[in-house]
């Protein structure tokens, strides 16, 4: 792993906290060991890697100190209609960049971004897909993995698209 993908996954798992998704201790943990190992610097991410099992509990508290460290922080909009836009974003550039599974990732869209966001028209396409995909079954006539791409082809306009700060 190199230095950029270590701060990268590191930089993921505080998204993935900001916007309220459980993150294990021993995720966590192996991302901090992977980092270090990868040459990332913060003074905190040799305690971070080096908690045994006994420890996982204080692995939050220092992954917090790691995300300060390395200026990984992120803050979730306020309002909470930005708030669902930047995470069907940030779900949307997992899928294109291959880190969540396209049917996993419009599973998540449409059930934590679109529901709340009234099934606006950017999401359309990816809701779409993920009622096909949660209905999949083996005798169907669209294989699967037609319908995954058919995610990230939705995934990756909605970005084209532009971010959520983007008229709506």
């Amino acid at each position: 792993m190199t230095k950029d993908e270590a701060l990268d996954r590191l930089s993921q798992l505080a998204r993935a906290q900001a916007f309220g998704h459980h993150v294990g201790s021993d995720r966590l943990i192996q991302a901090g060991l992977d980092a270090l190992l990868a040459d990332v610097d913060a003074p905190s991410l040799a305690l971070l890697a080096g908690l045994g099992r006994r420890e996982e509990h204080e692995a939050r508290e220092l992954f917090d100190h790691v995300k300060e460290e390395l200026g990984l922080g992120f803050e979730v909009p306020a309002d909470p209609i930005a708030a669902r836009w930047a995470l069907a974003y940030w779900l949307a550039a997992q899928i294109v960049d291959g880190s969540l599974d396209p049917a996993t990732g419009a599973d998540l869209i449409w059930v934590e971004a679109a529901t709340e966001l009234g099934y606006p028209d950017r999401l359309q396409s990816i809701v779409h897909c993920a009622i096909e995909l949660d209905d999949w079954n083996a005798n169907w006539s669209t294989p699967l993995e037609q319908l995954k791409e058919e995610v990230l082809v939705a995934a990756r306009t909605l970005i084209e698209s532009g971010g959520p700060e983007s008229p709506l």
